[in-house]
């Protein structure tokens, strides 16, 4: 027959339990309170920063179609007057392609600059935005530093490295020196990543320049539709 008192024992030690555990919690229990409403409030927050981001995302995108649809490239550079960034750099892009719709390059130029100028947190747009100015102002850019430009963005490895050594191409034609521009298109023809419109592009140059493409870049050319 089993010892009441063990029972009795029992209840005491489980009665002290509880005492202690209410007791930690009335003296620690407003850490974990403020914890939780930490961690809740954080979540809130993140929410909520998240959302704004999306709003104001979608304020400037119908911002900059209702630019584009007004027909002058000014409203669109007006819509990021105080922006800089990936923001900035594309309506500058924007407006600089609809101030060469309207043959103004050098406004285009302009807008170009001054997006550069301000720099930006996104390195890929910025030099996407120096290759679209080198394009823009062709001979009209100072030599020298359309050189520097296309010799940085023609690095090995670069995100516009093919581009950039097309634009060399261009502007080795425009002085007049066809052999070397000869040998530097089929350079990069031997490159890898090449899109086929850049290669059927380096072949029409080729044969503008009287030289004779690749085979297969003939057939391309001689296969892709007109226009």
């Amino acid at each position: 027959m089993s010892d009441p008192n063990y029972g009795f024992i029992d209840e005491v030690t489980d009665e002290l339990r509880r005492e202690r555990l209410f007791g930690l919690f009335r003296r620690y229990g407003w850490i974990a309170l403020v914890v939780i409403l930490g961690i809740v409030a954080g979540a809130i927050w993140v929410e909520y920063s998240a959302h704004q981001r999306n709003l104001a995302a979608r304020a400037w995108g119908d911002a900059i179609l209702a630019a584009e649809d007004s027909g002058d490239p000014a409203a669109i550079v007006a819509v990021d007057a105080q922006g800089s960034g990936g923001r900035a750099v594309v309506a500058a892009l924007l407006a600089a392609g609809q101030f060469g719709e309207n043959d103004d390059p050098a406004a285009a130029a302009e807008v170009l600059r001054g997006v550069i100028a301000q720099g930006g947190d996104d390195p890929v747009l910025t030099d996407l935005a120096r290759l679209k100015l080198v394009m823009v102002a062709g001979p009209q850019m100072n030599p020298s530093e359309r050189d520097a430009v296309l010799g940085e963005l023609s690095r090995t490895g670069a995100p516009f490295e093919l581009l950039a050594l097309e634009q060399k191409a261009v502007a080795l034609i425009e002085a007049g020196r066809d052999d070397d521009a000869v040998t530097l298109i089929r350079q990069i023809q031997k490159k890898d990543g090449l899109s086929e419109t850049l290669r059927r592009r380096l072949s029409e140059m080729m044969i503008t320049l009287g030289a004779e493409p690749e085979p297969e870049d003939t057939a391309a050319t001689e296969a892709a539709p007109a226009g």
